[in-house]
């Protein structure tokens, strides 16, 4: 058998068991009635065994119900057994099944039957001890079994609180992680925009070396403007991971569309826009605005990125109650007439701009699309949009 190990608390509780079994068999030994023909012999040899029954009751923790059951078949022969069958049968009820439990309850009444057909003829004494008897039977599983509910619930609410921090943990954990992939796809957004117009006009300049003073200045001009534009909005990034929650730069809105596309016209790109009425962007929510502007932002990035010669059109349309509509297309750079730009190289993308475009669209409530449609190359996009003014459709990170 395996080595129970106690600790002080254990030691404690079987110490204080031991003297209740001895001090019930010693304060109860005045009023067992003994057999008439049992002598001085008998008497003392009862009391050793009881004695040996009392210090039995540390051999609970290792087999108790082996213990209780000895104790309980010895009490029907030695007079001493009670106290030390009462701490077995406790210790069955408060740590064993419930099926375990029911047979040693089962062993313990086995008696009573019988006890109670000749209860007529039993004289008033020893019948008083016999119900006595039975009774502290029922009182000590009784006991234990209330101990075992107890304890059982303390674990249980043990486990749940557990199982809550362990939830707790776990959605700080989702939290934070949503917390990363909004910081790297807004610092995507917003940093891929103006890294592109670098890009592009930095290859003009060198694979068109001979170019107008003026061109090359105003070329110039760009680059400078947007690196400046790229380190101001990486300090502006920075900074609200540094505020305190509430604070932050000012977020884009669908009205700083017109802005965004006209920058892009003077970085160069062709841009066939078609914005909503005056009515339509005045009205639209922060959350709406500041995710369709950054549809249209990756859009046009994509577009410099993959076809920097080929025309733009962005469409927006709709209004509160219809939804907001979006469209970007442009020509397919295999099927335009001077095929793709000969400006520099393809600037690099990690593939990601499009997932975290449908991402945002989702997250808002609307839905993202992108292919080849013919000859073109088209991203349309659907925004919910409340005909409540002052109910927002959900945050768009």
């Amino acid at each position: 058998m395996h080595h129970v190990h106690r600790t002080r608390r254990d030691w404690a509780a079987d110490i204080g068991l031991f003297l209740f079994a001895a001090c019930f068999a010693a304060i109860s030994s005045r009023s067992i009635p003994l057999p008439q023909d049992m002598g001085p012999g008998w008497q003392a040899a009862d009391q050793v065994v009881g004695g040996l029954g009392c210090a039995a009751v540390f051999l609970r923790r290792r087999w108790p119900v082996q213990l209780a059951v000895a104790l309980l078949v010895a009490g029907s022969l030695a007079h001493y057994m009670t106290g030390p069958a009462l701490v077995a049968v406790f210790t069955v009820a408060a740590g064993r099944p419930w099926r375990v439990t029911a047979w040693v309850a089962a062993l313990a009444f086995a008696p009573l039957p019988v006890f109670l057909y000749e209860l007529p003829e039993t004289d008033e004494s020893r019948a008083g001890a016999a119900l006595t008897y039975f009774a502290l039977i029922a009182g000590a599983l009784g006991w234990g079994l209330f101990r075992r509910s107890r304890r059982q619930l303390i674990d249980s609410l043990r486990e749940r609180a557990e199982l809550a921090e362990a939830e707790s943990a776990l959605r700080a954990a989702r939290a934070t992680q949503r917390a990363r992939e909004e910081i790297a796809r807004e610092m995507h957004d917003v940093l891929a925009h103006r890294l592109s117009l670098l890009s592009v006009h930095a290859g003009a300049l060198e694979y068109n070396p001979g170019a107008p003073p003026a061109e090359i200045g105003r070329a110039a001009g760009v680059i400078r403007d947007s690196a400046h534009q790229a380190l101001q909005d990486l300090r502006e990034v920075i900074g609200v991971l540094r505020a305190p929650v509430g604070d932050g730069r000012p977020q884009p809105t669908l009205g700083d569309v017109a802005r965004l596309v006209e920058e892009a016209r003077k970085a160069g790109t062709r841009i066939d826009y078609e914005p909503p009425g005056e009515a339509e962007t005045g009205a639209a929510p922060a959350a709406l605005g500041r995710t369709a502007y950054r549809i249209v932002q990756e859009a046009l990035t994509n577009a410099r990125k993959h076809a920097p010669d080929v025309p733009v059109r962005v469409r927006i349309s709709g209004g509160p109650g219809g939804g907001l509509g979006i469209e970007v297309r442009n020509a397919l750079p295999d099927a335009t007439a001077g095929g793709p730009s000969s400006a520099g190289p393809a600037i690099p993308g990690a593939g990601q701009g499009l997932i975290g475009l449908g991402e945002r669209a989702a997250l808002a409530g609307g839905r993202l699309e992108h292919g080849r449609d013919g000859a073109d190359f088209r991203l349309a996009a659907w925004l919910p949009w409340p005909a409540d003014p002052h109910r927002e459709p959900p945050p768009a990170g």
